[in-house]
Parts: C-alpha cells; structure tokens; sequence
C-alpha cells in the first residue's frame, strides 16, 4: 500500500535524523528529560524537585550571573535540552555533510542558552514568589536544632510543615537569647531575605501546653 510505505518511509526517515549526529547527542538527555517530568506528573517524584530536593533551601537554583535569574536547574536544564533537540532536528533535516551539520550543533547550542535565557526570566519570578512564600509560612512555627549550636551566624533546624513534610532550615539566634543546642526546641519568629535565614527563641513546649 503506498501510503504505508510512505508513512514508513516517513517515520525511517525521522529516527535516521534522530539518531544521526548532531540531534543524537540530544536525543538520549531528551529521554531522560521527558521521563524525569513524567514521573513529576504521576507523583513518583516530590513536588520539591523544583527546588532541587532541598525543601526551603536554593542549592536547587542556578546562579543570576549566569542569566538564569535563580531559576530552578531542573526547569533550566530540561528547557536547554528540549530547545537544543528540536533546532537540531530542523537543522539536520534541511542539512547534509559533515560541515553543515557542525554548523547545525553551533546553531542548536546557541539557540537554547538564548531561548531558555529568554524564556526562564518570568519563571524565575514566579518560583522565587512562590519560594518566598514558603518560607514565611514557617513563621509561628516550632523547630528542633540540629546542629550543635545556634549562633548568631550559625546554626540549622528541622520544621515541620503543615502538610506533615519536613524540612531543615538555616536559623540564627540574637546575642542576648540564651544558648540554644542540638535537640531543643525554638519558635521561629522572624525571616531575613537578605541573609536567607530564620531568627528563633528559645520555646519550651511545657509551658505553653504543647
């Protein structure tokens, strides 16, 4: 039947572009990519990938000097490998030898850094609002120390959210409050933006019927 042949022919056609150079050495990270975000979907992942598995911590955000605005690296690494796929697919179907296709790379190289720059500026708005957010829902709320001191420029303790996940949190302690250490209990009563942390006060449970 010619029209099973020329769907046939058609569909031999994209797997050679596929797995032919330059596009293959894309192909395989766009698999990876597409089966990270569907196991996002279907909830085999935590929704806290976005923010590279550290709960209200950065570490998951890609600098501001390299363009990306703080964004988070899970949605700018798929953006650059789904945009560097796709430009060289088009390429290397309207291309042929070794020379073009090079060029095809380049092209494809260069237009994902620019696209996911462009594009990853009003995300990166929207998770940092949405990061912001959290971090003064902890506000109000209790955590446990877990480092061997709280100072007044260290110290890290565990919170619990209200959806019953937890967390842990860099936390700082004014000079005068009394010495907090690794197992107590402290209230958390403030959050400072520019220092990315949360001030707490001694708090025992006891006394406040908790």
């Amino acid at each position: 039947m010619p029209g099973a042949r020329q769907g046939g022919g058609a569909v031999h056609g994209f797997l050679q572009t596929a797995l032919g150079f330059p596009t293959a050495l894309f192909s395989f990270a766009l698999l990876v990519v597409i089966g990270y975000w569907g196991l996002v979907l279907l909830g085999g992942l935590g929704v806290d990938v976005l923010d590279g598995g550290q709960g209200v911590d950065t570490h998951g955000e890609l600098p501001a000097p390299l363009g990306w605005g703080g964004a988070p690296a899970t949605v700018v690494v798929s953006l650059l490998v789904a945009v560097a796929w796709f430009v060289s697919l088009a390429g290397s179907a309207l291309t042929e030898g070794l020379p073009a296709r090079t060029a095809v790379l380049a092209a494809a190289i260069g237009s994902a850094w620019a696209g996911t720059k462009a594009s990853v500026r009003p995300l990166a708005r929207l998770f940092r609002r949405e990061r912001a957010a959290r971090r003064h829902d902890f506000v109000g709320r209790i955590c446990v120390v877990r480092t061997g001191r709280v100072t007044g420029d260290f110290g890290q303790a565990e919170v619990s959210a209200e959806d019953g996940s937890s967390a842990v949190v860099q936390v700082r302690s004014r000079g005068e409050e009394p010495a907090l250490t690794v197992g107590h209990t402290a209230l958390i009563f403030d959050y400072d933006p520019d220092g990315e942390f949360f001030l707490v006060a001694p708090f025992d449970p006891v006394l406040f019927g908790r």
